[in-house]
């Protein structure tokens, strides 16, 4: 047995998944990761010296304690809330590839849809979205939310979305790479290539957020993008598949005949363009994309990043699939592609999205400004010195609040201009004064004047 080998820290990396950890999750306690091929060695030799336990098969394959029993069903830790529907796909799905029939793609299943008739999303669902996810952004122009947040989404979204893949890059190392430039050591060419070709698509997406849509030209740049120095054929980014693809560990075949795949990339295209629902949109994209194969490879990364598109160009919160298991991500695929039954990915979907609203409306209050402050700064600044300086008691401080809305901003924003003069009043002190370019002693004699009265209405 190597010495360097980390037994011990492998034994208690699975312990802490009481039902079993994947490949995945194992790989990720280590620092640094070894190839999964490596990792698979090591996996397999304390199977084989009964240290650890084995479960299911191929990429459903989780490794526990002996003190766990063994079953012949897969068991699967509900880190993600699943329906009912969910939990019998999996069943299904988990079984040995020889025991699923083969299926090709089902050209019935994108034709049938009928957008803004057919939704995979329930309306419930879409409505729930739409709340978590919202902001006043929506009168600003498209991808001022991403804006706000780009430095977190290139980071998360990028190491997310590779980790998804089986990169084995840390968020620290992807953090790294972004800031200084430095190349993780010991990782693969690939796998930094592929980080970059991530941080590219996403500055892509939201620099040119008013430019682009679900469309042909943006799908096609997008994979440009993130297969940029990845594929054997350069000329096969951002080009339509014409040659044949499997799937691996699936009985999925995907359609092997150009003029075909051409066909149905263009319909998916225009379905995909006419929902009018951000939510269903993005699912869509997300699922449909990967289904269709339409490109020689990096089809999964384009469909989470083109699951975006909708997102960023409506000003809601991003999707950045933060700690979506790999396994329960690549069987809401599998279900598709083989069942075409979307209950599994729904639900990764659902929870992936809250995911990213809780971590991102935290961000945007800790570390980002105020867009309507920062829009009508001169005006607010105009008002709070003019107050100050002609000692102006609370009913004469609304009254000029409202004229000064009424002279310098648009009908729409008077109300919340009006709120924000009042707050930053109220707020006032001799430490913040210079915010406005006032004198202290400015500032003591109209504070005199300002604590002994109540506005009048």
């Amino acid at each position: 047995m190597p010495k360097r080998t980390p037994w011990n820290l492998l034994i208690e990396i699975v312990e802490r998944y009481p039902y079993g950890a994947t490949l995945e999750e194992v790989m990720v306690g280590l620092s640094p990761p070894p190839s999964r091929r490596t990792l698979q060695r090591w996996m397999s030799y304390l199977v084989k010296n009964n240290k650890i336990v084995a479960i299911g098969q191929a990429r459903a394959t989780r490794y526990c304690l002996p003190s766990v029993p063994k079953t012949k069903e897969v068991i699967v830790p509900e880190l993600i809330p699943l329906s009912k529907e969910s939990k019998q796909i999996i069943r299904i799905i988990s079984q040995p590839i020889q025991s699923r029939k083969p299926v090709g793609y089902n050209r019935f299943f994108l034709e049938s849809y009928i957008p803004n008739t057919t939704h995979f999303l329930p309306i419930s669902l879409r409505k729930k979205l739409l709340m978590l996810g919202g902001s006043e952004d929506g009168r600003y122009p498209a991808g001022t939310y991403a804006q706000k947040i780009l430095h977190r989404l290139l980071i998360d979204l990028s190491w997310n979305s590779s980790r998804l893949e089986g990169n084995t890059y840390s968020l620290l190392e992807t953090e790294r790479l972004f800031q200084l430039g430095k190349a993780a050591s010991g990782k693969d060419l690939r796998e930094t290539q592929m980080i970059m070709n991530h941080k590219a698509a996403i500055q892509f997406l939201v620099n040119s957020a008013q430019e682009i849509g679900v469309n042909r030209y943006t799908i096609l740049n997008l994979h440009t993008l993130l297969s940029d120095n990845l594929m054997p054929d350069p000329a096969a980014c951002g080009r339509l598949r014409t040659i044949s693809v499997g799937i691996e560990k699936s009985v999925y075949l995907p359609c092997a005949i150009p003029p075909v795949i051409e066909e149905c990339f263009n319909l998916l295209i225009e379905k995909a363009e006419k929902i009018t629902d951000v939510f269903e949109q993005s699912f869509f994209l997300m699922m449909q994309l990967p289904y269709l194969q339409a490109f020689d490879d990096v089809n999964k990364r384009t469909s989470r990043l083109a699951a975006n598109i909708p997102l960023i160009r409506n000003n809601l919160c991003p999707l950045s699939f933060i700690d979506v298991p790999v396994q329960t991500y690549i069987d809401g695929l599998l279900s598709v592609y083989e069942l075409n039954r979307v209950e599994l990915l729904r639900d990764v979907f659902e929870w992936a999205y809250e995911r990213s609203c809780a971590l991102y409306s935290v961000t945007r209050r800790a570390i980002e400004p105020d867009p309507f402050r920062m829009q009508y700064r001169s005006a607010i600044q105009r008002a709070i010195q003019e107050i100050v300086h002609q000692k102006m008691d609370k009913t004469q401080a609304i009254k000029t609040a409202r004229r000064l809305s009424d002279e310098l901003i648009p009908e729409p924003d008077r109300f919340h201009f009006t709120e924000i003069i009042d707050k930053e009043l109220n707020s006032l002190h001799e430490g913040n004064v210079a915010r406005y370019h006032l004198q202290l002693c400015e500032f003591n004699d109209w504070k005199q004047v300002w604590q002994k009265t109540e506005p009048k209405p």
